[in-house]
């Protein structure tokens, strides 16, 4: 019995030794579990906010990539260019379509209040240098600083936006639940473009082929842009112009179209916007040094027929959208002309301008065109640069003649002032026309 009790009271001994360890080991399995709890949070921090964070400002970054090229589209040289850029930019993250850029996957609004998170967009600037637009180098450090108008080139757009947090929100500088991200963006005019992609297939010759900067053309004058003829009588200029240049359609015939793909279905459009887009670029650009030639049924006449092609018509057709949409002499023989004619949209500033700076329309009028060494409708033609004309409305009109018997338009010369949709830049060493390019 004595030896019984001795065995018992050994293994409640051993009993309460057991429970006093477990009981410790348990006080240090939680203290660990306290200590852990902020490196957890640290590392679901990681994974979650920090994630957020990167998101959140790569949308923001986005977003003001976006803005910086569209507002560096309408920097085209006029007094109300830069107002035109600001409102360009901000239509990029308007929410009135439901299509504007928004952030934090797609919740938040960008430049609006929402749920208690901010978002800024910082008044955009506007410069002469690229330089100064990005911020970097001595042109940033010493330039004149900010511009408007017809000097500005290049924009800055600034966004700022509070990202939510989760499991950061111990930290002291996220007790609120959320921090602040801040991008910049900046687009601009390119150098000159040696490839202009979308432009208009008509051709001029260099007046002075020696004056590499105008090749003879005068700012702000009106010039009356007549189709090539041969012989004489000479059609006159039209009334308000100078002179009289004539032009060819260069030859962008596109046998890969699938719809609208009609000769005169593709002159229209041509007119109309230039170009037609083609994953060949040899069908939806022209280049600097290239040879040309004419649109094979765009042939020259005698100049005292006084009638032109029907392509020159055709042609004449598609740009007067651009000027008035009602379908006017000639129109309506080229087919599908009602489906063709309600794609496109007249200029919203039809004023009949002396000075360019004065323009304040959608660029519609603006167009972009070959200058050649010389007109040759029989044999090649070689590309020297690019330049632009403004389009003018025929004296108490609001278009222009799609029948003048010698395809007469009047434009006044604007130089190289708009920024192209599209091309490629290079080493062909001539001034013109640049693309809008980002910055940073």
């Amino acid at each position: 019995m004595g030896h019984a009790g001795n065995k018992s009271r050994s293994r409640m001994k051993h009993v309460v030794a057991s429970t006093r360890g477990t009981g410790q080991q348990g006080a240090v399995s939680l203290q660990v579990l306290v200590l852990m709890i902020p490196v957890f949070l640290g590392f679901m921090g990681f994974a979650v906010d920090l994630g957020r964070l990167y998101l959140s400002r790569a949308e923001l970054q986005t977003a003001a990539q976006a803005m910086a090229s569209a507002a560096a589209g309408r920097l085209i040289g006029t007094d109300q260019s830069t107002t035109d850029a600001a409102d360009a930019a901000r239509r990029i993250v308007e929410t009135g379509t439901g299509y504007g850029n928004k952030y934090d996957f797609g919740s938040l609004v960008i430049g609006e209040t929402t749920g208690g998170f901010t978002s800024e967009i910082v008044d955009p600037t506007f410069y002469a240098t690229a330089a100064e637009a990005s911020g970097e180098g001595e042109a940033a450090a010493n330039g004149s600083g900010e511009v408007t108008g017809t000097l500005a080139k290049h924009v800055r757009i600034e966004l700022t936006g509070e990202t939510p947090l989760t499991f950061w929100r111990f930290l002291s500088l996220a007790q609120e639940g959320k921090v602040a991200v801040r991008v910049r963006a900046a687009a601009g005019v390119s150098a000159p473009v040696c490839t202009a992609c979308g432009i208009e297939p008509i051709a001029v010759a260099a007046i002075d082929a020696t004056d590499t900067t105008d090749y003879g053309f005068v700012a702000n004058t009106r010039y009356t842009l007549g189709y090539s003829c041969t012989g004489a009588p000479i059609p006159q200029p039209l009334p308000g112009s100078t002179a009289r240049v004539p032009y060819v359609i260069l030859n962008r015939s596109n046998d890969q179209l699938s719809v609208f793909a009609a000769d005169d279905q593709q002159l229209f459009r041509v007119g109309a916007q230039g170009l037609i887009p083609s994953t060949t670029s040899a069908l939806a650009c022209f280049t600097v040094g290239t040879d040309e030639q004419i649109w094979a049924t765009a042939s020259t006449l005698a100049c005292n027929t006084n009638r032109v092609q029907p392509a020159i018509t055709n042609f004449l057709c598609g740009l007067s959208t651009r000027m008035d949409n009602s379908l006017v002499q000639g129109c309506t023989n080229i087919a599908e002309i009602d489906s063709l004619n309600s794609l496109y949209t007249y200029d919203s500033d039809l004023t009949d301008l002396d000075d360019y700076t004065a323009y304040t329309g959608t660029l519609r009028r603006i167009i972009t065109i070959p200058i050649v060494d010389a007109l040759n409708p029989t044999g090649t033609m070689n590309i020297l640069a690019f330049r632009q004309f403004l389009v003018q409305p025929l004296q108490n009109t609001a278009g222009i003649s799609t029948n003048d018997p010698n395809g007469r338009i009047t434009a006044s010369y604007i130089g190289s002032v708009m920024p192209l949709r599209q091309g490629k830049t290079g080493s062909c060493g001539v001034t013109g026309p640049g693309k809008v390019v980002q910055l940073r």
